[in-house]
């Protein structure tokens, strides 16, 4: 992970994977991206726009993905609206709504709709929608929730009425990874635990500029938390100076 506004004054170099995020910009927050995988490459950006309304916040992402297989097909597609609630009483939570446009450049596109959450919603967080070819046939549809998981049946189909006899003979697409076994760790999956791993070997090939190397993280790791706190504010005075 790379990250501009170090202690340096200057955003370090990875010395052994290519970069993975840089966050360009702190305020406002704007944050790049860019990974490969066997077959595949994924990039992009994404800046905020956020609405404060007393007690929710709503969060607007600006900006474009893209992911690209090694045969040329691509996909770009921007994220939904993200609004975090009771942000002064009551117990915290957050919603994603709005449309999202996964279009390709080939055959197939396709259109999410994430609904969004109201005071009586008994089944919250639920996400509908179609892959389309480029005459506008529905090829599959896709349904599920967005926190536990999203499946689909080929070609079209009613999710109300006589289309959810259909439903039983969906295929699981994506579910949801079982959050690690400690609580103390925020409940970040076991990728994103990783992102700091900082070993021997690696200490060693590492720039000293490397987040990685703050010493705050590192005691938030180890569950110091009164020591990452101050080491914290003693960092963010200094960078300010």
């Amino acid at each position: 992970i790379l990250r501009s506004g170090n202690v340096s004054g200057s955003p370090f170099v990875e010395a052994l994977i290519p970069p993975a995020l840089s966050r360009v910009s702190h305020h406002p927050t704007i944050v790049a991206c860019h990974c490969e995988g066997t077959g595949w490459k994924f990039w992009g950006d994404s800046n905020l726009k956020s609405k404060f309304w007393g007690r929710s916040i709503m969060l607007e992402p600006v900006g474009v993905l893209t992911l690209e297989f090694e045969d040329g097909e691509v996909f770009q597609w921007s994220k939904v609206t993200t609004s975090i609630y009771n942000l002064i009483l009551g117990k915290l939570y957050c919603d994603h709504y709005g449309t999202m446009q996964i279009k390709g450049n080939r055959e197939y596109s396709c259109k999410l709709k994430f609904k969004e959450q109201s005071i009586v919603d008994r089944n919250p967080h639920q996400v509908h929608g179609v892959v389309q070819d480029k005459n506008g046939k529905t090829a599959a549809t896709l349904f599920g929730k967005w926190n536990e998981s999203m499946q689909y049946v080929n070609g079209e189909c009613s999710i109300k009425g006589k289309g959810q006899e259909s439903l039983s003979e969906a295929d699981l697409l994506w579910k949801k990874s079982k959050p690690p076994k400690f609580p103390t760790r925020y409940n970040l999956t076991r990728f994103a635990i990783t992102l700091n791993e900082l070993t021997p070997d690696l200490k060693e090939k590492l720039p000293p500029t490397d987040s990685r190397l703050r010493p705050d993280q590192r005691y938030l790791e180890n569950g110091e938390y009164e020591m990452a706190n101050s080491e914290k504010l003693r960092l963010e005075q200094r960078q300010r100076q």
